[in-house]
């Protein structure tokens, strides 16, 4: 288990589960991706997550199911937090083999009637879990891996449906260079890079690169990367010691009118004015 001072995560199970209760800040926080399936379960707090190009809300004690290897973002409008859960179901096959073929489709917006008791039974299997964890007891990674198997169970039952061989293995170039941009970007936000630089990382030209992204994240590159690096700056500036002037060098800033000015109008208030609030999550 890893314990920092604002979450706590286990690691990755042999059943490719990994369990987290994750404080999140508020603020928007930029669009990534995984290739694992990710069970989001909101405990307190008012959020919104956009699944390529559409909005949903996330609501308290509500699960949302974001497919694997979609992209997708999250804006929480104050602290927050989450009962987190990564799902890597090729390590399911021995138990329901055909289960990479299915396509989970649950969000609460789209649950229709007929599918909400099995909807309410599986918030209940997440709300038993979270208790478990509240107790602390000595078994809990056991009992929380059968209450989750239990809900991956209903949900391919009940919300999903099955793609065809040829539908798995479709990957557009397209997608898969948004996915390597991104990742790109996670590596090296706290460095200098340009256009050129991010469209030269998958080989296509500075004009192509940029109709390209904005085509399939909805934002420039050059925004995304911002709000990347104010999301990390806003992390910081909860959760470590540095001065205003070290995170902001640290996460690639290069003037600070420049991070005040951003930063402002992006979350609506001052980098130190963050940094001075009381901390409602630890």
């Amino acid at each position: 288990m890893n314990r920092t001072n604002h979450d706590i995560s286990y690691e990755e199970s042999p059943l490719g589960i990994t369990i987290a209760f994750c404080n999140t800040p508020g603020g928007y926080h930029p669009s990534h991706w995984h290739e694992e399936m990710e069970l989001l379960y909101p405990l307190n707090g008012e959020a919104a997550i956009t699944v390529e190009h559409t909005a949903y809300k996330l609501s308290k004690k509500n699960v949302t199911v974001v497919e694997s290897c979609k992209i997708h973002s999250t804006l929480t409008y104050d602290d927050s937090m989450f009962l987190r859960i990564l799902i890597r179901k090729e390590l399911l096959e021995y138990y329901m083999p055909g289960i990479t073929l299915c396509s989970i489709h649950c969000i609460p917006e789209q649950i229709d009637e007929a599918q909400f008791p099995e909807y309410y039974k599986i918030c209940e299997l997440l709300a038993t879990l979270t208790r478990l964890y509240i107790q602390d007891t000595p078994s809990f990674r056991m009992e929380a891996e059968c209450l989750i198997l239990q809900a991956i169970s209903r949900l391919v039952r009940f919300f999903s449906t099955k793609n065809t061989l040829d539908e798995a293995a479709a990957d557009p170039l397209s997608v898969s260079r948004i996915r390597s941009i991104i990742r790109y970007a996670e590596q090296h936000y706290h460095e200098n890079i340009s256009l050129q630089d991010a469209a030269a990382h998958i080989g296509i030209s500075r004009e192509y690169f940029c109709r390209l992204f904005k085509q399939n994240i909805g934002v420039s590159f050059l925004r995304y990367l911002n709000d990347l690096r104010l999301s990390k700056a806003y992390h910081d500036l909860q959760y470590c010691d540095l001065s205003i002037s070290e995170i902001m060098e640290k996460n690639g800033f290069s003037g600070q009118k420049q991070f005040n000015r951003t930063f402002k109008e992006r979350y609506g208030c001052t980098p130190s004015s963050v940094r001075n609030a009381p901390k409602n999550i630890r």
